[in-house]
């Protein structure tokens, strides 16, 4: 009925599978686990031990194929006709986690749970800790609104992933989600949205995710250039309002200007008590510096 699917990148995942395996045990559906080490180094002593399990599997892969590779890897594995695709850096917290997807597993779908952030942490977490509670609350209600669609907790029927898969010319970080998202709406597939979210733990420090940021809004910019998916400015705000600018031919005030303010926001995202506002600014210039570099 059901197949679990976690790809790893050097994350310890026994908690997770554990909890997981508990739920699906109880609910008495057919199911299977697999975990997939996307070329790890670190972890994989703990999470090999969870082959251990009855229907868990656990694979490893020898080098690093990437985070739309592994998820196609993933789904060809599985031998059940619903996928639940789900972050190694998650932790359920719903004891009716399960449950609620397993409702959806008598059908031809695409459903998401969302995730949610801790109200507490580190001060060095801060930038995406804030970033998530604002923009990345994912009640149904929220996620109707998003447009782009996200990754990190989704079920989806085998039939359905086959026709869309993730596009494996995506090299690096970013937007292989989104990417995703368009590609189901090409096909006219709806995505439902529900109340089910995983809490994101995994969170990255501050400098790490400024960095992978960067390394996003890059492969944004290259996946618009590259004429493949001309429907990117209908779910980026960030690329809609950079396009627009250049059409303005504003762009190159733009780049000057990042260049200009870069220490300074830098500053503000890095600290504590990191601004939105700036963040926001911070991308779109970030983005036309980009552009003026080609």
């Amino acid at each position: 009925m059901l197949s679990v699917l976690i790809p790893v990148y050097n994350y310890d995942v026994t908690k997770l599978v554990g909890d997981l395996h508990a739920q699906l045990v109880e609910s008495m559906a057919d199911f299977e686990i697999i975990v997939m080490e996307d070329g790890s180094t670190r972890c994989t002593e703990q999470n090999a031990a969870l082959a251990a399990l009855d229907n868990c599997h656990y694979v490893t892969l020898g080098h690093n194929v990437g985070r739309s590779a592994i998820r196609n890897r993933l789904a060809d594995e599985a031998r059940y006709g619903h996928l639940l695709f789900l972050d190694c850096d998650a932790e359920v917290g719903n004891p009716y986690f399960i449950q609620k997807y397993l409702a959806f597993c008598h059908e031809e779908c695409v459903v998401t749970g969302g995730r949610v952030y801790r109200e507490q942490v580190a001060a060095e977490y801060s930038l995406l800790s804030t970033y998530g509670k604002a923009k990345e609350r994912n009640t149904a209600a929220n996620e109707k609104a998003a447009k782009p669609f996200t990754s990190s907790n989704f079920l989806i029927s085998k039939s359905i992933f086959q026709q869309v898969r993730f596009d494996e010319n995506i090299k690096g970080y970013g937007h292989e989600d989104t990417i995703f998202g368009i590609r189901l709406q090409r096909l006219g597939i709806p995505v439902q949205h529900i109340d089910n979210p995983v809490v994101h733990v995994g969170i990255e420090d501050n400098p790490t995710f400024l960095q992978k940021t960067q390394h996003a809004l890059s492969n944004l910019r290259a996946l618009y250039q590259s004429g493949r998916y001309p429907e990117l400015p209908g779910v980026s705000k960030v690329l809609s309002c950079s396009l627009s600018l250049e059409k303005l031919h504003l762009d190159g005030f733009a780049a000057r200007l990042y260049r200009l303010l870069d220490k300074p926001m830098r500053r503000n995202l890095l600290s504590p008590d990191p601004s939105l506002r700036v963040f926001d600014l911070y991308k779109l210039l970030y983005l036309c510096h980009l552009s003026r570099e080609k």
